[in-house]
């Protein structure tokens, strides 16, 4: 094994996308998710298509114990990540901050920034063992700029924004790239998670415009990976033409 990319939230969306692309460009694969079944699929295709290896390993980022001795449970020859991929991200309901769910306020805090933290820990330490890796966060525009009623979730990836800078200059000495990209609208699950499953209110928030697809994003983070060594993006925003800012398209 050459080359390996770990990505989380690998089930749909980003991230899937991302499996086909590093597997395309012959990396050697793990790909976590809370849905294993989808994971089993995805790594049977990729085996299939582009004869890569893929391994896989279901859990939820949110749940510290479970992400560190899945991680860890891993075979060495897995540790020697190349590339971290951390994707898994979701947005919660869209409610003004007096009215907001706690719940939501919680499983956004826990999944995008502590997930993050809990998978980055693990993983940043096999590349320092390794002398190398590159570590790529998925922002938002919404780390960028805040939108009506988007307050926790801007929250949380405004703290992703602040963690990459943390990050890449913790890591720089250890010879470890980091990198954020940060994509506006993108049309995957991420609505229809955020509805709680609406898939006709999930659609509207796209409606009048071209978003961006996850193909989209997973071909500019290949971009950002495939750089050579003495050249780190340090962070990109990626949106749809037709999306001038966070606030822009976005519809409840």
């Amino acid at each position: 094994m050459s080359k390996i990319a770990l990505i989380t939230g690998a089930t749909a969306g980003i991230g899937e996308a991302c499996a086909h692309v590093f597997a395309r460009e012959g990396y050697d694969l793990v790909l976590t998710g809370r849905r294993l079944d989808r994971l089993e699929k995805l790594a049977k295709h990729l085996n299939d298509k582009y004869n890569v290896e893929v391994a896989v390993s279901s859990f939820d980022v949110r749940n510290r114990e479970d992400t560190i001795n899945n991680l860890e449970a891993l075979p060495a020859q897995w540790r020697k990540v190349t590339v971290l991929v951390n994707n898994a991200g979701l947005s919660q309901g869209l409610d003004p901050i007096q009215k907001g769910s706690i719940d939501d306020w919680e499983t956004m805090i826990d999944t995008n920034i502590k997930g993050l933290l809990y998978v980055s820990r693990v993983v940043s330490n096999w590349m320092i063992e390794n002398g190398k890796g590159h570590i790529i966060n998925l922002g938002s525009i919404a780390g960028k700029e805040v939108y009506a009623n988007g307050n926790v979730y801007c929250a949380t990836k405004h703290a992703v924004d602040a963690l990459n800078k943390g990050m890449r200059i913790d890591l720089l000495p250890h010879g470890i790239k980091v990198t954020a990209i940060h994509p506006g609208a993108v049309e995957t699950e991420f609505s229809e998670v955020r509805f709680k499953g609406d898939k006709e209110r999930a659609k509207k928030v796209y409606d009048g415009f071209k978003p961006l697809v996850a193909e989209d994003v997973a071909e500019t983070i290949w971009f950002i990976a495939s750089r050579p060594a003495h050249v780190n993006i340090n962070d990109l925003v990626i949106m749809p033409t037709a999306q001038a800012n966070a606030g822009t398209i976005f519809r409840g």
